[in-house]
């Protein structure tokens, strides 16, 4: 859909055009929530609202992005509360899994910085609960006077998973639950629609270290002709290369690597999977996946590679593409790569790459 003007304009457009669809997901959501945690709903919204306080940082760092909330609830007629908590995925996931351990976070990213030969890329699969499948969006933001012009994957309600800009910036995202989170920091799609908004490399470095993250998260940042990986926490944002002499090639799943700063709770289990003292492991699965693909490939690594690496299926139990099947928690609810320099574009998939093919978006600047 294609989004113009200030934030809360954005927001009303967004709201009204997917008015249907967002009552939709939402009830979806709700029904989720009310499955998980076998509470009503909206009580556990109530409760997820009130005991955290997200909002001052988020009118702080990304007021534009607030007001295009705003927006959304306006257009669609939803309830502020429920658009404000809907933003926030993996801070509701950080959340109820102190109540149930939901285990709902599956991404595989990818970030390879430009060669002589090409250009860099930025990859994800996001994998997401099912009951979002049907609801995937292209937000395509037209430029303003506060920002360039951007493609992004989200929701039907949501305002940012993943995606890139016109300057050549780029963002993947991966859930790090195991990290310490914080009830008042920037919640991610806050801080995936705040380095989008930058217009260089250092704009874009600075604004993703300097924050306070509301989650563990790992963040893929491609900028120009290169690539980054930080784990961040409530605490510390720590770089990450997983081949130690190449920082031109980052992977990552859903363990942190490189950042100590762990739940109590989380570290004894985190301890047992990177020894190799557990039985199969989703993240660790994947994450060798991408090594075996990725560190063998490395010498001359494609688009191609990186789409046969996406759709790839090695461990028959935790595949790094997931087909959407309503008994699983989770599926591959979109694949993106955002190919930078010069002139950037996005291919992006309509749910999982082993079933749909990669449409072409190209910028207007």
């Amino acid at each position: 859909i294609e989004l113009s003007g200030n934030g809360y304009e954005r927001g009303l457009q967004h709201g009204k055009l997917l008015k249907n669809e967002i009552a939709d997901v939402y009830k979806k959501w709700k029904d989720d929530i009310a499955l998980d945690s076998k509470k009503n709903p909206d009580s556990v919204l109530h409760q997820f609202y009130i005991k955290t306080n997200f909002e001052p940082a988020i009118k702080k760092w990304t007021p534009e992005i607030y007001d295009e909330v705003r927006g959304i609830a306006a257009g669609s007629g939803q309830s502020m509360q429920d658009v404000l908590c809907f933003q926030l995925v993996d801070e509701f996931w950080v959340y109820i899994d102190k109540l149930v351990n939901i285990n709902k976070e599956h991404c595989s990213g990818i970030g390879v910085a430009a060669t002589k030969s090409a250009p860099a890329y930025v990859a994800q699969n996001m994998d997401l609960e099912t009951f979002r499948n049907g609801y995937q969006i292209l937000l395509h933001i037209s430029k303003n006077k506060m920002e360039p012009e951007q493609y992004i994957l989200s929701c039907a309600g949501l305002v940012a998973l993943n995606g890139v800009n016109s300057h050549g910036i780029a963002m993947a995202v991966n859930s790090l639950m195991q990290l310490n989170a914080s009830d008042d920091g920037l919640p991610v799609a806050y801080i995936v629609r705040g380095v989008l908004a930058q217009r260089n490399e250092k704009q874009a470095l600075k604004f993703l270290q300097n924050v306070k993250h509301a989650s563990g998260q790992n963040y893929i940042l491609g900028a120009g002709d290169n690539v980054y990986d930080f784990e961040a926490s409530a605490a510390k944002v720590v770089r990450f290369t997983p081949i130690s002499d190449n920082s031109s090639i980052v992977y990552h799943t859903n363990h942190p690597i490189v950042n100590d700063d762990v739940k109590p709770w989380h570290k004894k289990r985190l301890e047992k999977v990177l020894s190799g003292n557990t039985m199969k492991d989703n993240s660790l699965d994947r994450y060798q996946a991408l090594k075996n693909r990725i560190d063998v490939a490395s010498i001359s690594l494609s688009e191609n590679t990186i789409k046969e690496t996406l759709r790839s299926k090695d461990s028959e139990t935790n595949p790094v593409c997931v087909r959407y099947n309503k008994e699983r928690n989770v599926f591959t609810f979109s694949s993106v790569i955002f190919t930078l320099g010069k002139k950037p574009t996005i291919k992006i998939t309509n749910g999982s790459p082993d079933q749909a093919e990669y449409s072409l978006h190209t910028f207007k600047e």
